[in-house]
């Protein structure tokens, strides 16, 4: 199972929101960059990255310190946030971005996702954020009718890497995932799912690992680990351990 730190940007700052509110960010570092290279230094393979702004205002807000953050390091990148045109998702890739996330396109614009399947195959996810039992978007300041479940059972068949589910209502509060969620949602699909939102603890890790049978293949924590609710090493060797 792999273990995605996040860097959320705000305002050209990586910061932590709760349960997606942007006016209830915690700014936890004022250099993107040295933040990655931490990352790096203690072991983490992947890295999350989320334009906050670009979410919702459907562009790179942070196109430049993006770029600075990808060529800086060495570990996979996977990004999302206002990405919602063949054009801007070409340029990601092309920067050096392993894997891209499209969450808002993946709802209204479903054909973006296919073409981009059948371009960069095994390079794209569809992210979707629920707050109860229902997809946001636009950064989840809009909220639709749509079933998350629904949503991700659209892209079955359109090769889809990966379905990184976030629980809204949990994320940022460290409260613990939506194991039950998460897991439901797992087992309807036959796409790995990422789990996100919640992680507090060793303990609450040790849980998501338990959903390796279910296909959950991996787990994205943000302010437990800024704040040192969980110890990096320890938590990448318990994710590496076979179930």
């Amino acid at each position: 199972m792999i273990l995605y730190p996040a860097v959320d940007l705000k305002d050209g700052q990586c910061v932590r929101l709760l349960r997606g509110e942007m006016d209830r960010a915690t700014v936890f570092s004022e250099d993107p960059v040295r933040q990655v290279k931490k990352f790096s230094d203690q072991g983490f393979k992947w890295l999350h990255i989320v334009d906050l702004n670009g979410a919702i205002q459907g562009r790179a807000v942070h196109k430049e310190l993006i770029k600075e953050m990808v060529r800086s390091t060495e570990l996979e990148v996977q990004l999302g946030g206002g990405i919602r045109s063949m054009e801007v998702l070409e340029a990601w890739i092309d920067v050096g971005v392993s894997r891209v996330v499209l969450g808002t396109a993946a709802l209204y614009n479903p054909e973006l996702v296919r073409n981009a399947c059948k371009q960069y195959p095994g390079r794209i996810a569809v992210g979707i954020d629920g707050r109860d039992g229902r997809v946001a978007v636009k950064g989840w300041v809009e909220q639709s009718e749509i079933l998350a479940i629904d949503l991700a059972r659209r892209f079955e068949d359109e090769g889809v890497s990966l379905i990184i589910f976030t629980d809204i209502a949990r994320d940022g509060a460290m409260s613990g995932v939506n194991l039950e969620t998460t897991a439901a949602l797992a087992s309807a699909l036959s796409i790995p799912v990422v789990a996100s939102g919640g992680v507090a603890s060793m303990e609450d890790l040790e849980a998501v690992k338990g959903l390796e049978s279910v296909n959950v293949v991996g787990v994205i924590v943000g302010r437990a680990l800024y704040e040192g609710g969980i110890d990096a090493q320890a938590a990448i060797a318990l994710m590496q351990k076979p179930c």
